[in-house]
């Protein structure tokens, strides 16, 4: 056990910046990844009383032998460095993320002829990228809404692919064919309508 005196960073050399910060072991390993508003008054917590702090906190600075910070620009980017971070090293201090269910991100499937944009929470899985995290699920759908507005896509799922007619915003495509006949339809009814 360290006691977190031997690597407190001296006073005022923290940044009161935005940014995330590393607890590494004696061998470098990466502990802990935590992101703050101001890193100064986070780090600082950390070297308050060993009493005062919850139990896996103090376990985890006296198992520290240093750390470390980067500043970022802006919370946002905190965030998703942090994201970053703790799926890179993933370290054993960490909870949260490990089931990737904490920030929605945009998922696209690679895999497919068509592929699929949705919003997913939850376990990475092979042959689909991710885009995120978002702090904010309303930021997400924005998003996906404007990607869907320039570039139109596929948003059902496999088992509803070439069934689901909708002429929202999110257009279900399916095969070039279906899209044509679909355009078709539509004309067809459009014309209808004004007579």
């Amino acid at each position: 056990m360290a006691d977190p005196s031997t690597y407190r960073p001296a006073p005022g050399s923290i940044p009161v910046e935005p940014g995330v910060y590393r607890f590494r072991d004696s061998n470098g390993r990466v502990l802990y990844v935590g992101k703050a508003k101001s890193l100064r008054s986070r780090l600082n917590s950390y070297f308050a009383d060993l009493a005062g702090l919850q139990p896996r906190t103090r376990n985890m600075v006296t198992s520290a032998a240093g750390v470390e910070w980067t500043v970022v620009s802006t919370e946002v980017e905190a965030l998703q460095l942090e994201y970053n971070w703790i799926k890179e090293f993933d370290p054993p201090f960490n909870v949260r993320y490990k089931d990737d269910k904490s920030y929605p991100v945009l998922a696209v499937t690679m895999g497919e002829e068509i592929p699929r944009l949705f919003v997913y929470r939850g376990p990475r899985r092979k042959g689909v990228r991710y885009f995120g995290p978002y702090s904010h699920a309303w930021a997400i759908r924005e998003t996906l809404d404007l990607l869907l507005r320039i570039f139109p896509a596929r948003t059902c799922s496999a088992g509803s692919f070439g069934v689901i007619n909708n002429w929202g915003v999110r257009v279900c495509l399916g095969t070039s064919t279906s899209v044509q006949r679909r355009a078709r339809a539509l004309s067809r009814w459009t014309n209808t309508a004004r007579s």
